[in-house]
């Protein structure tokens, strides 16, 4: 399934449904999740935040506080980072 099939076929009802079961183990009749349905749901979750939500409204968001001169911690950082990725291959530099 690609992610525009997975789009096409959430609704915000049903991603609240899963991101419930997730929260619980639990579909609504007291069923478990299995392992495989709490990841299938995770992802599908993720897919439609991303395209849906504003970055401070989604599953795993870190509100970043203001220090006591106004900036922002850690405002420097873009999540568009390599070590965002821990899966993409890296190039190691070593220090001298």
């Amino acid at each position: 399934m690609n992610k525009q099939d997975i789009l096409n076929s959430l609704t915000p009802e049903i991603v609240e449904k899963f991101r419930t079961a997730i929260e619980i183990g639990r579909w609504e009749n007291g069923e478990r999740l299995t392992d495989a349905q709490r990841a299938t749901c995770m992802q599908a979750v993720m897919v439609w935040e991303h395209e849906y939500l504003p970055v401070s409204e989604r599953t795993g968001y870190i509100h970043r506080p203001v220090k006591d001169d106004g900036t922002v911690a850690g405002e420097a950082c873009d999540v568009e980072h390599d070590h965002h990725y821990p899966h993409q291959e890296q190039v190691v530099v070593f220090k001298n």
